[in-house]
């Protein structure tokens, strides 16, 4: 179970720094247009607010990759707590923002979350 627990750490770590790259660096282009659904003139617009959210996708995936490589107990409680974030962001994006937030960030981290608990 421990190895499935970090496998998806892992993953919702690659996630969020697939967002970081998305928001950041890619809002103005195709891949990040598509994302928000914005046209050009609104990803310009909107660029510094999704570089902003892109950093704090950075913090998330950073935060999770310590829980990964941290000695426990530090390890363990690093995991709980990012996914934590990931998890309640993840729900007040699927309310506030666009529900396809809830799969896309929320469940994962859900997930990931209730894998780490098991594995204790």
């Amino acid at each position: 179970m421990e190895t499935m627990a970090n496998v998806l750490v892992a993953l919702v770590a690659l996630l969020h720094a697939y967002i970081l790259v998305l928001e950041m660096f890619l809002w103005q282009k195709k891949p990040g247009r598509s994302l928000s659904g914005f046209d050009a003139d609104m990803a310009r617009a909107t660029a510094g607010l999704a570089a902003n959210q892109g950093l704090y996708n950075g913090f998330l995936a950073a935060g999770l990759v310590w829980g990964l490589i941290a000695a426990d107990p530090t390890g363990f409680r690093a995991q709980v707590f990012f996914l934590s974030c990931v998890l309640v962001a993840g729900l007040y994006g699927g309310f506030t923002a666009n529900r396809r937030i809830f799969v896309a960030q929320a469940l994962p981290g859900a997930l990931a979350l209730a894998a780490v608990l098991l594995a204790r």
